[in-house]
Order: C-alpha cells, then sequence, then structure tokens
C-alpha cells in the first residue's frame, strides 16, 4: 500500500522555482532516500511535507488523505514527524520534558482540566510521563531524564530528537540528514538505529542524507533531486551509478 503519494508537487519564492513539478511514491515499510548536491531542494521538500511551507502547486497524499496546505500541527497529527539537520531540541529544557513536548498532541484534556489540575488532567500527565519514559529507555537515555538537552553529547541529542519526533506516534518519519557532524564509527551506529526504529516502531522513513555509504546502506529506493527538479528515481545502486546523477554531485 502506498503511505505518501506526491504529485506535481511545486513551490515558487518570487521568481525562484524551489522545487518543479516533484513527484515521489513511498509504500509502507519502506526505507526511502532523497539526495542531491546542496541546494537542490531536498529540506523545501521536507517543509512542504510538513507544512512549513505551503506549495505552489501540486498535492500530498498521506494514506490516501489530501494534506495539501494543512497546518505544521495537522499534519503532525495525520502521521507525519521530523527532525532537522541542525538539531532544534528544547535546550533549556530537560530531556524528559523534550520527549513529553511530542506526546501532549495526542492527549485531549481541556483547558479547564489542565488549569484545575482535575483527575482527567492528572492521569493523562501520568501517561505521559511514563510513556516518555519508555521512549528514552528505548534509545538508553534514560539516566539522563532530568539532564538538561543543552548537556547531552551530540550523538545523544541526536537520538533525543528521534525519540522526541517518536513521540508523536508517526507513520511517517522524515530525518533530515542524521549523519551530519558524525564519525564514521557514529554513522554506522546510526546505521544500525535507524534500521531499529523502522522495526520497532513500525514507521516508513524517508531519509536526506549526504552520506552516501550509510544511503547505500539502508535505502531501499532513492530519489535524487538537482536544482529542484526530479533527475533519477529507483533502486538505490542503479540510481548511485547513473552517469546524471555522477555528474550532478562532481561534475564535468
Amino acid at each position: 500500500m502506498n503511505l505518501l503519494e506526491i504529485k506535481n508537487l511545486g513551490i515558487s519564492f518570487g521568481g525562484l522555482r524551489a522545487v518543479d513539478d516533484f513527484n515521489l511514491t513511498i509504500r509502507e515499510g519502506q526505507l526511502y532516500g532523497l539526495i542531491g548536491p546542496n541546494g537542490a531542494g531536498k529540506t523545501t521538500v521536507f517543509n512542504l511535507l510538513t507544512g512549513v511551507y505551503r506549495p505552489t502547486t501540486g498535492k500530498i497524499f498521506l494514506k490516501g488523505q489530501n494534506i495539501t496546505g494543512k497546518s505544521s500541527i495537522e499534519i503532525n497529527k495525520a502521521g507525519i514527524a521530523r527532525t532537522f539537520q541542525n538539531i532544534r531540541l528544547f535546550k533549556n529544557m530537560t530531556v524528559l520534558e523534550n520527549v513529553k513536548v511530542g506526546l501532549h498532541n495526542r492527549e485531549n484534556y481541556g483547558v479547564i482540566s489542565s488549569l484545575l489540575k482535575l483527575p482527567g488532567y492528572r492521569a493523562a500527565e501520568r501517561r505521559i510521563e511514563e510513556r516518555a519514559m519508555e521512549l528514552l529507555q528505548v534509545f538508553s537515555l534514560e539516566e539522563d531524564a532530568h539532564h538538561l538537552a543543552s548537556n547531552l553529547p551530540y550523538g545523544k541529542q541526536r537520538k533525543l530528537e528521534i525519540a522526541r519526533a517518536l513521540a508523536s506516534a508517526p507513520t511517517l518519519l522524515l530525518l533530515d540528514e542524521p549523519a551530519a557532524g558524525m564519525n564514521p564509527q557514529e554513522t554506522a551506529e546510526l546505521m544500525e538505529m535507524i534500521r531499529f526504529v523502522q522495526k520497532k516502531f513500525d514507521v516508513t522513513i524517508l531519509l536526506i542524507e549526504h552520506d552516501m555509504k550509510l544511503v547505500l546502506g539502508i535505502c531501499e529506493e532513492i530519489t535524487v533531486l538537482n536544482f529542484g527538479c526530479l533527475l533519477a528515481q529507483g533502486e538505490t545502486a542503479s540510481v548511485l551509478k547513473d552517469p546524471r546523477v555522477i555528474k550532478a554531485y562532481l561534475g564535468d
């Protein structure tokens, strides 16, 4: 079953066409890669998928539901969560509080219940804290639960951002250059963690990445963007051998 369908997607900023006539289909359970040189439009696609930008043209369907132009909150509730190339944690909040932020989107108690701390609110908060601790245990972060997120080393901050994204129980997880700034050993560990996350949480993953070893190691299929346009698409090893793709990355 197709989980995500993008049809003729495009966006212009003034006279600049940042993404043009972009099409993509991702099946449930896939681990899919989106690659391309710097400035190709990859993060712009993520911003369109998550409601940061509204597309100028085209449609986005998640599980058959048209989510084109919806707000970031609506899209998150529909089932899309993301991480960022530059880690965006609430650094003055604890590790536990960061994950709890992601979980609050799944609870539905009223303002009055919250202000008066009624039984429904207290029960919801207990569920949120228990679930947050479960997620931290999955990523071996439970001992850091009450530390400030800003005090975590870089690798743990990456883990925390993924844990927070998973807190909203997405069906589609968008990872924006998760290996950025990592050494080879950390990248190898990240590969295993992404595979683990896909299976443990039964989530489909769309990954932006420049590390071709990582892409080849975990992505079943990839799409290549160049100057906002689709350059190549298909099985990972074959696409990476495409002369057009090689030229886009390395030049003539």
